[in-house]
């Protein structure tokens, strides 16, 4: 296996891990139900895709690539699909959207 490989399969993983890592900052930062279904449903299939396609590269193109890349497919569908699923569930049992440029009791109108 190639020393190039080896580098690119391991700088696409730590550039997925990274995409997460600021999908996780998204979730605290979003305020709404709906803005942090919407981080969650994006930032993690595109994350999990980049970390996948590394491994890939990483371990070289074989069986196991294959699976990596039916894995691929499957979170490419799934993934955003459920995370409307969820919304959609949360809307229809009454969940209401909150104004984000109310301020709440916590701030007390710092605008932040």
């Amino acid at each position: 296996m190639s020393i190039v490989l080896e580098v690119v399969g391991m700088a696409l993983m730590a550039l997925g891990l990274v995409v997460m890592l600021i999908g996780i900052i998204g979730i605290f930062r979003f305020k709404n139900f709906y803005a942090r279904i919407l981080v969650v449903s994006k930032v993690d299939t595109v994350g999990v895709l980049i970390f996948l396609i590394g491994l890939a590269i990483r371990h070289g193109f074989s069986f196991f690539s294959g699976k990596l890349l039916l894995l691929m497919v499957i979170i490419l569908i799934l993934s955003p699909l459920v995370g409307h699923m969820i919304a959609r569930s949360a809307y229809a049992s009454g969940l209401k959207l909150t104004d984000p440029h109310k301020a709440d009791d916590k701030n007390e109108g710092d605008g932040l």
